[in-house]
């Protein structure tokens, strides 16, 4: 099959896209943009054979950044011409609607209220900034607290991830022993209501010494019961609000993975 440029033009476009591709019987997908972009095409393509290539175009890029194929595009071409075809689970959100899918990262609470803040306008302006300086905007607010379940174990925090990547925002390491190859998720879970902690707790990221401090907590699971009030996004996305859930759909995608990734 020859290949085929298919631009989008509005949010929800490179799900259909993609859909129709793989009824005209595409045999490769590769996806040019952002981890929103990405993700749109994953749910048009979920439980399909059809192999995802990922290139880099997008604020912070965290899939390709996680795969090893870098933040440049030629550099990622390059390093996906030796990639390999694997397997792979997804992550998905239940939360009173139709079920969303989601290859990176869901998370509740703290960042998906940054996320449901953030001006798209300020975003495309000034990118990954942007999420910084919303994510300072909320020193001096009580952080909301929620409840999770996992493993039979309940937890209050005022945010949790669940994360199939090590990366966070592009260039930061929240779940190190997370990966698109195994079928959980890390899930790690910040205490607490005062801001000023989240402070320490994002400074300790930089360091990538978070799992080590009093009031995180470290979890795989493959299902996050969430309960409660708050916000919550997934690959960096807004997707509404909890009561929901978290869970592993095993073999749901085949991805283009690079020799770097391990």
């Amino acid at each position: 099959m020859a290949p085929r440029l298919a631009p989008t033009s509005a949010p929800g476009d490179a799900t259909k896209i993609v859909g129709q591709a793989i009824a005209e019987g595409a045999d490769l997908i590769l996806v040019l943009g952002g981890d929103g972009t990405v993700n749109e095409v994953v749910n048009g393509m979920l439980h399909s054979r059809i192999p995802l290539g990922i290139l880099p175009a997008g604020t912070a890029n965290v899939l390709s950044m996680e795969l090893g194929l870098g933040s440049q595009l030629e550099t990622a071409i390059g390093r996906l011409a030796g990639a390999t075809e694997r397997r792979i689970a997804v992550g998905c959100l239940v939360n009173g609607g139709a079920p969303r899918y989601f290859l990176a990262m869901g998370g509740a609470g703290l960042d998906a209220k940054i996320v449901y803040d953030l001006n798209p306008a300020f975003k495309a302006v000034a990118g990954k900034l942007a999420y910084w300086l919303g994510g300072f905007g909320h020193v001096g607010q009580r952080i909301q607290n929620f409840d999770v379940r996992i493993n039979g174990d309940s937890y209050r925090c005022g945010f949790a991830l669940a994360s199939r990547v090590r990366n966070y925002g592009g260039d930061l390491e929240i779940a190190s022993g997370a990966s698109l190859l195994r079928d959980d998720f890390e899930v790690v879970l910040f205490e607490g209501v005062n801001p000023l902690r989240y402070l320490g707790y994002m400074a300790a990221v930089g360091l990538r010494q978070v799992q080590r401090l009093p009031g995180v907590h470290t979890v795989h699971a493959r299902q996050i019961e969430l309960s409660g009030e708050a916000h919550v996004q997934i690959d960096g996305e807004y997707a509404g609000r909890i009561p929901g859930r978290f869970e592993i759909v095993p073999d749901a995608l085949t991805i283009l993975v690079p020799p770097v990734y391990r």
